[in-house]
């Protein structure tokens, strides 16, 4: 075997297609768009390098010549842990543990010469929305930026020493199934006949100008300290233009109190219904294949994105009622044909969102690992916090 570091514009093409011979025949598997991944190792695409940020790739050749496999190490400059740790991500492999461990060696060799004590894997270079974990249950289509591999990989990282830092869950419910926990719909009484609470959508001009704005209020004061980071208006700006192609207005819902903005939940149309269709390329065929299905093929999936409530609000009923009051004024209407929800990435670390969640009687549909593996074996393996 050989190794082939990634630094050409044919070895780049070669770290995309690999996955598409690797998965030819699985039915699930939806080729991810080609710009996503190959954005990440590029500094005009990932603001990272500009911070500091490392990476390399790799491609693994057999005796014959043939990619067997691939796999990318990084360091971010934003992780904050007690060790110094990397990543190692984008690993694809044929059924073989040599072949996975020489690949995983590469990755940790990489990563102890630049410094670092311990690697963190599946994970992606970026934000943990994308690419993160290894599927571990759940082998359906994967929703958009959500990883899917096929199930030896498990073996092969807890094999080689990996351990899990944590689980990442998707849990799922019908929209219009009508049981809920009934503590949810009681504890959303008082608020709803509050008339100093209200919820709803946005459209047109408010959704554009006012939306970001609110969005930004909530999540920095319900979601900074966990995420370590605040986002300013500039940023919940730019995501939401980015989001604007596929935005379905009646999917992004806010409550607030005397007008003030205090919870919300961001959902979008699931947009994997329709890239699939694509092979990966957003070029000119791809954009009229893409725009087509939007049209006449639309998704009829939901996918939540992030819910939050601020914490003078929380443990108040607050989202009781807003999910209540979506139930009853979108959700549960004729014109609503969004079959099911699923909501990614809810961390085992993060008990109030799985309770919610389960209050909503949705399901764990699948399940994702997040690998650490510590250079130094004798220290002591420590999980991720539990969030308060």
């Amino acid at each position: 075997m050989r190794l082939l570091e990634v630094n050409s514009s044919v070895e780049e093409k070669e770290f995309l297609e690999m996955a598409v011979r690797l998965y030819k025949y699985e039915k699930n598997w939806i080729r991810p768009l080609d710009k996503d991944i190959e954005g990440l190792f590029h500094p005009e695409t990932n603001k990272l390098f500009r911070q500091g940020a490392k990476s390399r790739r790799w491609l693994l050749k057999d005796d014959n010549g043939n990619i067997i496999g691939r796999i990318a190490a990084f360091i971010n400059p934003k992780w904050k842990e007690k060790q110094p740790t990397g990543g190692l991500g984008f690993f694809e492999c044929i059924n073989d543990q040599k072949t996975a461990f020489l690949l995983f060696d590469t990755g940790k060799n990489w990563l102890k010469e630049h410094g670092m004590e311990a690697m963190d894997g599946p994970v992606n270079f970026g934000e943990r929305d994308k690419w993160w974990g290894l599927l571990v249950d759940g082998y359906t289509e994967p929703n958009y930026n959500m990883p899917w591999n096929f199930d030896y990989y498990q073996s092969f990282f807890e094999a080689y020493g990996f351990e899990i830092y944590f689980k990442q869950y998707t849990y799922m419910r019908r929209v219009k199934d009508p049981v809920f926990d009934p503590k949810m719909e009681e504890r959303s009484k008082a608020i709803r006949k509050d008339p100093d609470f209200s919820f709803r959508y946005m459209k047109g001009k408010e959704l554009k100008e006012k939306a970001p704005e609110y969005f930004m209020t909530v999540y920095n004061k319900a979601w900074a300290k966990h995420m370590g980071k605040s986002l300013s208006l500039k940023e919940t700006k730019l995501m939401f233009g980015k989001m604007q192609p596929i935005i379905d207005p009646r999917l992004i819902y806010f409550g607030f109190h005397k007008d003030e903005p205090i919870s919300f939940f961001i959902n979008i149309p699931e947009i994997n219904q329709i890239f699939k269709y694509v092979n990966g390329k957003m070029d000119l065929f791809g954009k009229l294949k893409f725009l087509w299905h939007k049209t006449f093929n639309p998704p009829n999936k939901m996918l939540g994105l992030v819910f939050g409530v601020i914490p003078e609000f929380q443990a108040k009923g607050v989202e009781s009622a807003m999910i209540m009051e979506y139930r009853d004024t979108l959700a549960f209407t004729k014109e609503f044909k969004y079959e099911t929800l699923e909501m990614n990435w809810i961390g085992d670390f993060n008990p109030k969102m799985m309770r919610v969640c389960e209050q909503l009687n949705a399901v764990i549909y699948k399940t994702h690992h997040t690998y650490r593996y510590l250079f130094d074996r004798t220290k002591p393996f420590e999980r991720h916090r539990i969030f308060d």
